[in-house]
């Protein structure tokens, strides 16, 4: 049956929810969950994490490790694998992520297979999911060896529901002779929001016709139903929005409870990242158009009639 060993992270003292996302994605393995937590005073994060998908939970808790450092990291996850022999390591397509899964494959030599939206069991082989070409093709990955390292997008599946009997390990490491030191993180200004949080996204493209209409049309309704905008590519690539308002296999993946595509086509690159969401509903004046396909609800009609009229619809009935 094998281990997955998943690696959770620490942000702002808390588990992300990224990582109760990779629990989801380790219990459709069939195999036994490990898991890998690393901060500094972080003990009762990961008795949460183990009640919570995370199975047995191995804590590093070090001050080398109180701020991501991938030296540290990558010693920290090696100790992990030496103790619990995962056939599987998951790791969030994070930032800190995209740095530290690569360096733990190599040193392991390990299969490594990154930005993966599914993972699944198939005849005992572990298969994993990603787009390819852009988002125009899925393609799927079984590697080979004794073990996979592979990242897993955010937002790309519902963190995992219910609790489980797991139990809590420190597993001691050293760190001495590190190469790499944390000295300070500098945050951007906040703007916007996070898409993958937000339960209801109203997004607009190219067919919105220039960037004040976003502020006149598109964001009033995201408003009015206390949700977030956002924006296909093509809109973010003319400067209409910066990029954190793209969803997209290139922009940010979203499975809200509502998603309302205002003027989208529906590229490969746009659906890929919001076909996953529970309701949508596409207005598009071309009844052809491919946001059609994925839509559980689609108007054809000219959006400057249709959202407006709506946006007042919700504020009348909200009283």
């Amino acid at each position: 049956m094998g281990n997955v060993l998943i690696v959770a992270e620490i942000q702002k003292g808390k588990i992300r929810e990224a990582s109760y996302e990779l629990a989801s994605f380790a219990s459709k393995l069939g195999k036994d969950v490990k898991s890998l937590v690393l901060g500094s005073g972080v003990a009762a994060e990961a008795d949460a994490f183990a009640a919570k998908g995370g199975g047995e939970v191995l804590l590093v808790d070090d001050e080398a490790v109180a701020n991501y450092n991938v030296d540290a990291w990558t010693r920290a996850i090696r100790a992990a694998v030496d103790a619990t022999s995962p056939d599987v390591v998951l790791i969030s397509n994070t930032p800190s992520g995209w740095d530290v899964a690569p360096r733990v494959a190599a040193a392991l030599d390990a299969a490594f297979v990154s930005d993966c939206f599914g993972v699944e069991s198939d005849g005992g082989n572990t298969v994993f999911l990603r787009r390819v070409f852009n988002g125009k093709l899925d393609a799927r990955i079984a590697p080979s060896g004794d073990v996979a390292v592979a990242t897993m997008q955010p937002g790309a599946t519902p963190a995992f529901e219910g609790s489980t009997s797991g139990k809590v390990d420190k597993l001691d490491v050293s760190f001495d002779g590190l190469k790499a030191k944390f000295v300070e993180v500098r945050e951007a200004e906040a703007k916007g929001v996070d898409l993958t949080k937000a339960e209801v996204i109203v997004s607009g493209g190219r067919g919105v016709g220039d960037p004040e209409k976003f502020q006149e049309v598109i964001q009033p309704l995201a408003d009015a139903l206390g949700g977030a905008m956002g924006a296909s590519r093509p809109v973010v690539d003319a400067g209409w929005l910066p990029h954190e308002y793209q969803v997209g296999s290139s922009g940010q993946v979203v499975t809200p409870k509502l998603y309302i595509a205002c003027g989208i086509s529906g590229a490969i690159q746009h659906l890929v990242g919001m076909k996953a969401s529970n309701f949508i509903i596409a207005i598009n004046k071309d009844g052809d158009a491919p946001i059609f396909e994925v839509a559980d609800l689609g108007v054809t009609a000219d959006l400057f009639e249709v959202v407006p009229a709506l946006t007042e619809a919700v504020k009348t009935a909200k009283g």
